[in-house]
């Protein structure tokens, strides 16, 4: 499948989703491992279902595959929702889908090539996102992106018998550190 260069970084770009990926998507959906990170542990998640969740994301705002650049093979996706263009603010959503991608720097690449996005393009200017406590190391990159912990909804996730908290970050333009855009203009 050919894939579109919307945003390019060093290791990887960001094209808009597509519903063919849909297997795919929801072997990373169905996985274990990914989908407690995520929180969807006990979602089901057909390959239809994920198809007509990759229609409506293709059709509804800012929902981009996460594709290894010298492969051209998708390994994750990432997403602005609950888009507000009057307040300027909206939520990210990002996952690795690929295990053998994970703590390679894909992500945080992808989190800056969103947020570039986001901040500069859509003019957006505070991006949110919600991570539970025990992903040290999805925190640990959205700290280098230049997000900042705003509050934590305390022990309301709860995993057989161990209770975690939601952790509640944010960005805001100012604070984004790089631009993509301005390159354009040099």
């Amino acid at each position: 499948m050919k894939y579109i260069k919307k945003l390019v970084g060093e290791k990887c770009y960001l094209s808009p989703v597509n519903p063919e990926d849909a297997e795919r998507i929801a072997t990373w959906s169905n996985d274990f491992e990914m989908s407690v990170l995520t929180g969807d542990v006990s979602d089901m998640i057909s390959i239809e279902k994920q198809r007509e969740y990759l229609e409506y994301m293709s059709n509804n705002g800012y929902a981009f595959a996460i594709v290894k650049k010298d492969t051209d093979e998708p390994i994750g996706i990432c997403k602005l929702t609950q888009v507000d263009l009057i307040n300027r603010k909206a939520t990210l959503g990002i996952f690795i889908g690929e295990k053998g991608c994970w703590d390679k720097g894909f992500g945080t690449e992808a989190t800056k090539l969103i947020l570039d996005f986001g901040f500069n393009i859509i003019n957006l200017k505070n991006i949110m996102l919600t991570v539970y406590s025990f992903n040290e190391r999805a925190i640990k990159a959205y700290h280098r992106c230049g997000f900042k912990e705003i509050g934590r909804r305390r022990k309301s996730i709860i995993m057989g018998t161990k209770e975690f908290d939601e952790v509640y970050m944010d960005i805001l333009s100012d604070e984004f550190k790089g631009c993509l855009i301005n390159s354009v203009f040099k």
